[in-house]
């Protein structure tokens, strides 16, 4: 899938051409641990910190907490100073920006246990990961970065720029002889364009070099000075030749693709790192034959529920709706968080907010045992069901339609409020 990446202005096209010299460079660079940047030895920190049995995370956002957030910093290759009296995850920009890859790469995953929130490797995932050369590794973690990396993932509203385009928006504007910083107030301009976690990946990947000098009483991290490198500029050259035919309506055709794959930039940086040869796969995509063993949880009530795969997501609503014994004549939505922490939803078609449920199967989300299927039923109520997937069990052609396996507690009264007798 090479349809994926949101429009760039036409002058960074121009301002960053794919130069005979910058050719030279990229085929002359060589990848390990510490070059071009200590990006693979710092993110193996992180690794480290969540091994064997991951670590506990706020509720809401997932992020690291104060004792691990000091921890953490003084053991990266650059550790930062801040005088900060109550410290977040974000406060920590080299953190932050680790943590974004630890997520968007898919090696980690969110579990409840015990009623509390933990960030987790994927065992199967990080087996792959270790078997993958610098140079893989490298790329890998650069396109989870630029490519699938989604701002939600750390808390911030979801737009449908990627953190390529703010890279490259930033790197259009930042001076060859470099950005100096005088004051505090130059520096906060960063925080959106292209955002302190990407400023902090730049660094770490060897795209820029980066100097931190101690803060101001009560100030966070503080820096002087930002230098574009030569492999930054070749690097974002092949970025910007790599997107030079994208269409606006590409990027959605890309968010529906379930395939996850970090194999987008390889036609484009491959011919310089023949070494680059395996690719980390998430999700294969793809349709899965099966009957779906569903949970749906709505407040104090439960109903198991058999789905066959086939079912498309119109007919999933109103298998719900039926065990609940819910009018079903309102509108509904479904919203789907997947390996990498992006949200999908699918509207009613009377909604006329593409992607419609009409044209999506159950067995098309690339759904695992343990997912989560969000289903807002009444667009105005705003009935909120959440569909567990317990197992998938093989298909079975006799299934034509749902089946209820288990029930528990009486639904709540669908008007929000039982009906006042009359005397």
């Amino acid at each position: 899938m090479s349809n994926l990446f949101s429009l760039i202005p036409d002058q960074i096209r121009d301002k960053l051409p794919l130069t005979e010299d910058k050719k030279q460079l990229l085929q002359q660079q060589t990848i390990t641990q510490d070059i071009p940047g200590t990006i693979l030895r710092d993110f193996q920190t992180i690794l480290e910190l969540l091994q064997p049995n991951g670590v506990e995370v706020s509720s809401t956002y997932h992020q690291f907490s104060l004792k691990y957030l000091q921890q953490l910093n003084s053991q990266l290759s650059y550790p930062i100073d801040i005088n900060l009296k109550r410290p977040v995850q974000k406060s920590y920009p080299y953190i932050h920006g680790l943590y974004f890859l630890l997520r968007a790469s898919g090696l980690s995953q969110i579990i409840t246990e015990s009623k509390k929130s933990k960030l987790v490797l994927d065992q199967k995932i990080l087996q792959i990961w270790q078997g993958l050369n610098h140079t893989e590794q490298y790329f890998t973690l650069l396109e989870s970065w630029l490519v699938w990396g989604e701002s939600e993932l750390l808390g911030d509203q979801r737009d449908m720029f990627d953190q390529a385009y703010r890279c490259l928006l930033f790197w259009n504007n930042l001076p060859s002889s470099g950005l100096k910083i005088n004051n505090y107030s130059e520096k906060d301009k960063l925080v959106y364009y292209p955002g302190f976690h990407n400023l902090a990946l730049l660094h770490l990947f060897g795209l820029i070099e980066v100097t931190s000098v101690k803060p101001q009483a009560a100030k966070g991290w503080c820096f002087t000075h930002v230098n574009p490198k030569a492999w930054g500029n070749a690097l974002m050259a092949v970025l910007t030749e790599s997107r030079s035919n994208i269409q606006i309506e590409d990027y959605a055709t890309f968010r529906l693709d379930f395939r996850i794959a970090f194999d987008n930039l390889k036609p484009y940086l491959q011919p310089y790192f023949p070494e680059w040869s395996q690719t980390l796969v998430i999700a294969e995509g793809g349709f899965t034959e099966g009957v779906y063993i569903l949970k749906a949880n709505l407040e104090n009530a439960w109903r198991r529920i058999a789905i066959p795969s086939y079912f498309n997501l119109d007919e999933v609503a109103a298998a719900i709706v039926q065990v609940f014994d819910f009018d079903p004549e309102h509108l509904y939505r479904f919203i789907h968080k997947d390996r990498l922490g992006r949200t999908l939803e699918f509207n009613h078609p009377v909604v006329e907010i593409s992607p419609d449920t009409c044209d999506f199967r159950l067995g098309d989300l690339s759904l695992e045992v343990g997912s989560h299927l969000q289903f807002i039923f009444d667009l105005l109520q705003e009935w909120e069901f959440d569909l567990y997937v317990e197992k998938i069990e093989p298909a079975n052609d006799k299934m034509k339609k749902p089946k209820i396996l288990e029930s528990h507690g009486e639904p709540p009264a669908q008007d929000g409020e039982e009906e006042e007798s009359w005397e």
